[in-house]
């Protein structure tokens, strides 16, 4: 057997689990800017306004302002696209979606009270966060996945037996006492991605690329769902000077991603099914993975607004995290093509792994000033403070009895544990604070109202990045779970935003044009830190041109 060049050996990665990774945490958790059209016109930029039926989920102090009852909904027209440039190629995607960004409305109950005139109730139907992107690329390659995943095969020091399904043994659901092998090592071996070199009880694995192999890596990743919110919010105000709200919040979370990486490669190091013999061959394959994350959760809100004049509001509101109930499922399937022959193979035999969770989202804090120049201006700014190294996941049980894997002693055990001792997501919760940071949002906004009934409006958004400098300098190994490798750091997001409005007596019609852009990295898997050999990766740039349009009535 011809011994083989590894380019990338991997030594350091950890067997990819069951469990959550610290990328799927932000994915549940990362921003958007969503709501009415008066409020996304203005950039967001309303935590001291208030009267709008966006600030329920932003400061619920805002419902303490309102004089009157509301009926409001709000439609979007989001148009989407994306581009990604590496080692000279360059390659686009469209699509376009129309959404029901909010929906709800707001009563007012008259009190005798000049301290307390009122106190008013509201329910909203909000989206709050659109997972929806697509985006592709072509990357010139210096290695292979295939090497990767040898690389896992090694570290966890698998043998032919362990990533072998037998009519006694199945690797991907171990309930014998035996390995739980990674599942992408298996999926690996059985797509004749890495091949076991020796001792068939302590091989040394190795992958596609060696000495004179090139080739091109292909990626497609299509994201979908959202982050929906029912809010029950209840305000008031205090002598027309301070005014405060409180927001319960039911939220239900659904994120998908049909990612697939593919390989077209020369003289690659594939094992001929016809003699067992590695030889250099020409190699087409791909790695098509699918997954799923949905569950429901709830959080609190609590906010002030104070008008200390007439001129000036200030606004403070915190946001507890949104606690969820999280079930996972995903699986993952290859195509190949190796000396002419065509197969493919997939996880679990084909059924889809499931899993369990809580999450903790971060925490959250606004705080707002805006300015009243008359009856016509009106200037206003946000500062939001989002803490993403706070994140967190936990097991959905308490039980004294548990089965599951045992990472100590390597075995399937249903032994009694502490839940303190016996922390399954303590090195993902690690990730966590390891990737991530505190991000800074500024909002600024402004409305001129050119007659009693028209007014025109603009605003601008900023976002920092969540992720830590070293992790985008490729400084630290990347963690993954399950069959899904790739993942994306996003960089700064900025919104520009324009709008008009119109009212006649209680009815109104109000539009805005919102341009995102966001820059962002594209990972196929993680890079090796210690060899200094990046992982292939891509620019994105990632547009999107929203056309809002609310309407309503106020009586």
């Amino acid at each position: 057997m011809k011994k083989l060049y590894l380019l990338m050996a991997f030594a350091a990665i950890p067997a990819l689990s069951y469990s959550q990774s610290a990328i799927d945490a932000y994915r549940f958790s990362q921003p958007d800017l969503k709501g009415t059209a008066r409020f996304m016109s203005m950039g967001g930029a309303f935590g001291a306004l208030g009267g709008d039926l966006s600030t329920l989920s932003q400061n619920p102090a805002g419902i303490g302002v309102y004089r009157s009852n509301e009926l409001g909904f709000t439609v979007d027209l989001d148009i989407q696209n994306s581009s990604s440039t590496s080692n000279g190629f360059k390659t686009s995607a469209n699509q376009t979606k129309f959404y029901l960004n909010n929906i709800g409305g707001v009563a007012t109950l008259r009190l005798p009270s000049n301290t307390m005139p009122n106190i008013n109730m509201g329910f909203t139907y909000n989206r709050a966060v659109s997972f929806n992107r697509k985006y592709n690329g072509v990357i010139g390659l210096q290695n292979s996945m295939s090497n990767y995943i040898a690389g896992i095969a090694n570290n966890e020091g698998l043998t032919v037996g362990d990533v072998t399904s037998t009519s006694d043994y199945d690797p991907y659901n171990p309930t014998d006492g035996g390995i739980a092998a990674p599942w992408l090592a298996i999926l690996g071996y059985d797509s004749y991605l890495i091949n076991p070199n020796g001792d068939p009880d302590s091989p040394h694995w190795t992958g596609q690329w060696g000495n004179g192999t090139s080739g091109t890596g292909r990626f497609s990743v299509a994201e979908s769902g959202s982050v929906e919110e029912y809010n029950i919010a209840l305000g008031g105000n205090i002598s027309n000077v301070v005014y405060w709200g409180m927001n319960f919040d039911i939220v239900n979370l659904d994120y998908n991603i049909n990612s697939l990486w593919g390989e077209d490669l020369q003289n690659a190091y594939v094992m001929n099914p016809d003699n067992s013999m590695i030889s250099p061959t020409s190699s087409q394959w791909s790695m098509r993975n699918l997954y799923h994350a949905g569950g429901t959760g709830f959080n609190y809100q609590l906010g002030l607004i104070i008008k200390p004049i007439q001129e000036l509001r200030i606004g403070l509101a915190f946001h507890t995290p949104t606690w969820y109930s999280v079930t996972e499922t995903f699986n993952a399937y290859t195509d190949m093509n190796y000396y002419g022959q065509k197969g493919g193979s997939d996880t679990n035999n084909g059924y889809p792994a499931s899993n369990d969770m809580n999450f903790r989202s971060p925490w959250k804090v606004i705080a707002s000033v805006a300015g009243v120049i008359g009856n016509n201006f009106i200037i206003s700014a946000d500062y939001e403070w989002t803490g993403y190294n706070r994140m967190k996941f936990s097991d959905p049980s308490y039980d004294s009895y548990y089965p599951g894997w045992d990472y100590d002693y390597d075995f399937y055990s249903t032994a009694p544990y502490s839940n303190d001792y016996y922390d399954s997501y303590y090195d993902t919760n690690q990730d966590i604070k390891s990737y991530y940071r505190q991000t800074n949002t500024f909002r600024i906004g402004a409305e001129y109202r050119i007659t009693p009934s028209f007014s025109v409006r603009a605003g601008y958004s900023f976002v920092s990045s969540p992720v830590k400098e070293d992790v985008k300098n490729d400084s630290k190994t990347i963690y993954t779970a399950g069959t899904l490798t790739n993942y994306r750091f996003d960089n700064t997001t900025n919104y520009i935003t324009a709008g008009l409005g119109y009212k006649y007596r209680g009815f109104y019609v109000d539009l805005a044009y919102v341009y995102k852009h966001m820059g962002s990295e594209y990972h196929a898997y993680t890079p090796d830190p210690s060899s200094n050999i990046m992982s292939p990766q891509a620019k994105l740039s990632l547009n999107n041109s929203q056309i809002v349009m609310s309407m309503g009535f106020k009586f």
